[in-house]
């Protein structure tokens, strides 16, 4: 079983950065591919950034290429979000996720994941 627990988020104006965190319980975690995802009022949640277990293989959502940087630290079993030049329009819940049976090779189809997080708020004003 693994637990995860993001921080992180918060209120942050149009073109600055916000650095997310998810801290995991569990061994196994490192063994996991790890995603962000994020659902915004009145919409579905979105696929946002993916890496494998070993950081070799990672993904990012079109809106977010570019700005977004996702990394792990296995010796602190803590996943990361990096968001840079932040737009209103990633205002949202931030989650982060864990899948056990892709772990090479991770998915953006958030139903593929195994284990989520509760969320964290960013809000971008404008």
């Amino acid at each position: 079983q693994v637990q995860l627990v993001e921080s992180g988020g918060g209120l942050v104006q149009a073109g600055g950065s916000l650095r997310l965190s998810c801290a995991a319980s569990g061994r196994t975690f490192s063994s996991y591919a790890m995603g962000w995802f994020r659902q915004a009022p009145g919409k579905e949640r979105e696929f946002v950034a993916a890496i494998s277990w070993s950081g070799g293989r990672i993904y990012y959502a079109d809106s977010v290429k570019g700005r977004f940087t996702i990394s792990r630290d296995i010796a602190k079993n803590t996943g990361y979000l990096q968001m840079n030049s932040l737009k209103p329009e990633d205002t949202a819940i931030y989650y982060c996720a864990a899948d056990r049976h892709r772990s090479a090779s991770p998915s953006d189809r958030r139903y593929e994941y195994d284990y989520w997080g509760q969320g964290t708020q960013v809000t971008v004003s404008s």
